[in-house]
């Protein structure tokens, strides 16, 4: 039986490092190619970074987050790639079959596509038939509305496409898409745990790993995940934010449960 994946997400916002909460505040919190060096230290199984910038200004800012030479994501990419021990994601501005290849070429093992997914889906096929579709994760961000249901947003959760969750991940997996990496919106940032209900409608409706992310505040919230089908799970601000993140992370999973790689 596979064991499951422990996954920190960094996000990348004009060059630096953010946290995030419901997709509107991002905080700086540090550099981006220092930390994977942290990571390299800590029992994790992958890691994402996703480049959530909305222009072409990345602007290093504060001294305590410079990278001397960086002044473009792929950059960034080579240069964690480089001291990387793990399999690396990398999404965010990927719209081409050619965006795809550079970001592999940089030392992605996998990418990680939203948007671009949406409007143009063939990419997804394009993509697994080129580089395999273990290698392409579609990504979704997902809003829960007032009346309790759920749509699929775009563009750094502006737009909303109309697309019910289920129904889209379906059809990503259709697609050619080996992962599905579930986000939501109105739980990003919050402490409160997954979506459940989300990520147990979704992983019901398709045969391709799924990966929960967004609202883990207590370690806890690792295995309720599992339980209700992701066969990874994510998380962003807790690595930030929380000593030993990794060891009592699959600590909490083993003692409910889950099987995870060595803790």
């Amino acid at each position: 039986m596979l064991k499951n994946r422990l996954i920190p997400v960094l996000l990348l916002q004009n060059g630096v490092l953010v946290r995030s909460e419901t997709f509107s505040i991002h905080q700086v919190i540090g550099n981006p190619v220092h930390e994977v060096e942290r990571f390299n230290q800590w029992n994790v199984d992958e890691l994402i970074y996703l480049d959530i910038s909305r222009n072409d200004n990345y602007d290093l800012r504060r001294d305590d987050t410079k990278v001397k030479g960086l002044d473009n994501p792929l950059d960034i990419l080579e240069e964690v790639s480089k001291t990387c021990f793990m399999p690396l994601t990398w999404g965010g501005r990927i719209t081409t079959v050619e965006d795809m290849r550079e970001r592999f070429l940089r030392g992605a093992d996998k990418i990680t596509i939203n948007s671009s997914a949406v409007r143009t889906p063939e990419l997804i096929t394009s993509g697994a038939k080129i580089f395999g579709s273990q290698a392409i994760v579609v990504s979704m961000d997902v809003l829960r509305k007032d009346d309790g249901s759920r749509e699929v947003f775009i563009d750094g959760g502006k737009m909303a496409t109309g697309l019910k969750p289920c129904l889209w991940a379906k059809e990503a997996e259709r697609y050619g898409a080996g992962e599905i990496l579930i986000q939501s919106i109105d739980r990003d940032g919050t402490g409160y745990g997954y979506d459940l209900d989300l990520i147990r409608e979704v992983s019901n409706s398709v045969t391709i790993p799924v990966i929960a992310c967004s609202g883990v505040g207590d370690y806890k919230h690792y295995a309720q995940g599992i339980k209700a089908g992701a066969s990874a799970v994510a998380a962003a601000n807790i690595w930030h934010f929380k000593e030993l993140s990794d060891r009592n992370g699959k600590r909490a999973m083993a003692k409910d449960g889950i099987r995870v790689r060595s803790v």
